[in-house]
């Protein structure tokens, strides 16, 4: 498989004409931001803004919602915990000194009987959803539109060691590889009979369970024979070499760096005296 088949998006967009050093400040600065907010609505204005910059970008809406169905009992659990136990905090933020009661279990339960869902934990728990989701969304805003070559020059520049950048874009190099494994170890499963279509969900789990040896074992082969051949080509991690691909930064990565700044700049500010992003603001001003 090509380095270029990686790239899975197709679109031109302002996200694959910027510099990967550009992008690498854009996902610290939403990131930074995502983890200051408190409020589930700047939370979720956030999440929104990335997703369709993610669109925008190209991005393919079944992988968004591939992503989504994966993380959705993580959430629930996230949301029944930050409910049910995370009452400490949830007064701190508040500063309330009792919860709004949303569910009571009964006394009569084993183990769990008399606690009780707040209003305010879901509320947390929906902001922490929100946060997830903005880190998770904004890596394929800047991995996707990036050519791995250029990602690898643009990480050089911004002095990060070699060996670091290596090991990298070889993980990223080697995942079309592995899922193209995946796709070939169950197309072979198909052909001795197994039909995925009519199985349950717990009878796919340990058909996929047994993909995880062959892919393993071949993962280690090929580590094995990546390891030898940089032996033989004496790899030094020294950044000190020539480059096919050139990373130059442009009028409009400036912009967009410098826009990241005031922006993290700003949010500091309305956030510490105005209050925008805590977690009352708007729910309980």
């Amino acid at each position: 498989m090509g380095i270029k088949n990686f790239q899975t998006v197709k679109r031109d967009s302002i996200f694959t004409r910027i510099d990967f050093r550009t992008k690498l400040v854009l996902i610290g600065t939403i990131t930074l931001i995502a983890f200051i907010w408190e409020s589930p609505i700047t939370g979720g204005l956030l999440t929104l803004s990335v997703t369709i910059a993610c669109l925008v970008a190209g991005v393919k809406l079944n992988y968004l919602g591939t992503l989504l169905k994966i993380m959705i009992p993580f959430y629930i659990f996230l949301l029944l915990s930050m409910g049910f136990f995370n009452v400490s905090q949830v007064k701190l933020l508040t500063h309330k000194e009792e919860l709004t009661p949303l569910l009571t279990v009964p006394s009569s339960w084993w183990l769990v009987g008399g606690a009780k869902m707040s209003v305010e934990g879901i509320l947390y728990g929906i902001n922490v959803m929100f946060k997830t989701l903005t880190m998770v969304l904004v890596i394929p805003l800047g991995i996707f539109t990036t050519d791995v070559n250029q990602m690898i020059v643009s990480m050089v520049k911004a002095k990060i060691p070699y060996k670091i950048v290596f090991i990298f874009s070889s993980t990223l190099r080697f995942f079309p590889v592995l899922f193209e494994e995946i796709q070939a170890i169950i197309e072979a499963q198909r052909l001795r009979g197994l039909a995925f279509e009519k199985m349950g969900w717990l009878q796919r789990t340990r058909v996929y369970a047994t993909v995880a040896v062959p892919l393993i074992l071949n993962a280690m082969t090929k580590s094995q024979t990546l390891e030898v051949v940089l032996q033989s080509k004496a790899f030094s991690g020294s950044s000190q070499r020539t480059y096919l691909h050139e990373s130059i930064l442009k009028t409009t990565d400036y912009f967009i760096i410098g826009s990241c700044v005031g922006l993290f700049v700003l949010a500091l500010i309305v956030y510490f005296g105005l209050g925008v992003g805590q977690f009352a603001w708007l729910i309980y001003s």
